[in-house]
């Protein structure tokens, strides 16, 4: 079994993005949740989770509880090896003295025979706290839509839960994100998408080496970027020709460079080119995953249909080249996602700023 710790800002949203890089995902607490197994490489390329650990116990989230917790626990590390303890109180929830966690626990360690490295250990146990309701980011389900909540294994009682978590890291997703800022690109335009959540939606959409990731309306090649990073061969079109070659622009500097990539696995493939959404040049399915962030209506140049109709049409296109399709738009296009012939799996908001909201359709 495995904790993981979610990065904070949509738990529902990190723990299904989590389900790519591990099995029978599972929300305990605000910030945290469990996993039966996870892939390392995996994990690594996550967003909005932050790292795995091998889970020794969960109890109360109270000093006093985790101290007995690992008093008890059985620890498989070499006691020739060296540990660090690091606490963390989720969002301040509990109220913990995270240092006197720290100390506590190091302390036991130490009776237990192992002794301590702060800088450099050969492992290191996380003491995760976090108290709070795990149906605070329940949405409503307007329109039938499944909310965010019901997406996932989580407890729906509303009851308020106090948790406390240990386990030995295994892995940590990689922190690199603010290298890709959407202003600091090779190629930007306004309204691109933020690094995290493309990552995000990569991954939702089956991101990983040997996959094919395809985003019909690429703009500025955000998505295929992210995708490219954790493995997977990506293939974009846009009908701007000035998109077209920005994309190829970010591509070419993100997904092409000398040294290894920062996710731990070898970049994957990429091709764009100019192309309509809504009549795409491949063959019935010829890739494992369609991304696409919609068009938002005025914001956006659309040449040669409504909104409407290049929407419908790209979600068409998608179910007949994919099984597998996440759409992000700042409207609710489920009802074109089911005539297109798409089920809808989950629904997410993602809130950019005041006066933008975006969603998340995950379509199977």
């Amino acid at each position: 079994m495995y904790l993981l710790e979610l990065a904070g800002e949509d738990d529902a949203f990190a723990a299904r993005e989590a389900e790519s890089a591990a099995t029978g995902v599972r929300r305990i607490a605000p910030g945290l949740a469990t996993a039966g197994s996870v892939v390392p490489e995996r994990v690594r390329g996550l967003a909005y989770t932050h790292r795995a650990s091998e889970l020794l116990g969960r109890t109360d989230a109270d000093v006093e509880s985790a101290r007995t917790l690992l008093e008890a626990a059985e620890l498989d590390r070499d006691r020739d090896g060296t540990v660090a303890v690091r606490a963390t109180d989720v969002h301040g929830s509990s109220g913990i003295s995270t240092g006197r966690a720290e100390r506590e626990l190091g302390r036991v360690l130490v009776d237990r025979g192992f002794s301590v490295d702060l800088e450099e250990p050969d492992h290191r146990l996380r003491a995760v706290f976090s108290a709070g309701r795990l149906s605070d980011d329940a949405r409503d389900a307007s329109d039938g839509l499944p909310t965010a909540l019901e997406a996932t294994d989580a407890d729906e009682s509303g009851e308020r839960v106090s948790v406390c978590a240990l386990g030995w890291v295994a892995a940590e997703s990689v922190r690199d994100f603010g290298a890709r800022a959407p202003t600091d690109k090779p190629f930007f335009q306004p309204g691109s998408m933020d690094p995290l959540l493309a990552r995000a939606v990569a991954n939702v959409a089956g991101a990983r080496p040997g996959r094919t990731i395809l985003d019909p309306m690429c703009g500025t090649g955000g998505v295929l970027v992210e995708g490219g990073l954790v493995g997977a061969d990506v293939i974009g079109t846009d009908a701007q020709t000035k998109m077209v070659d920005g994309a190829r622009e970010n591509l070419t500097h993100f997904l092409e460079p000398d040294e290894p990539a920062p996710t731990g696995v070898d970049r994957g493939c990429w091709h764009v080119g100019r192309g309509d959404a809504t009549r795409l040049p491949l063959r019935d399915g010829a890739v494992d995953g369609v991304v696409f962030d919609a068009p938002y209506g005025r914001q956006s140049k659309i040449a040669t249909h409504r909104l409407e109709d290049l929407v419908a049409g790209a979600l068409s296109e998608a179910r007949r080249v994919a099984d597998r399709a996440v759409v992000v738009a700042d409207r609710s296009w489920v009802r074109e996602a089911r005539e297109a012939g798409w089920e809808l799996e989950a629904t997410f908001e993602r809130r950019v700023h005041r006066s933008l909201t975006r969603y998340v359709l995950v379509l199977g």
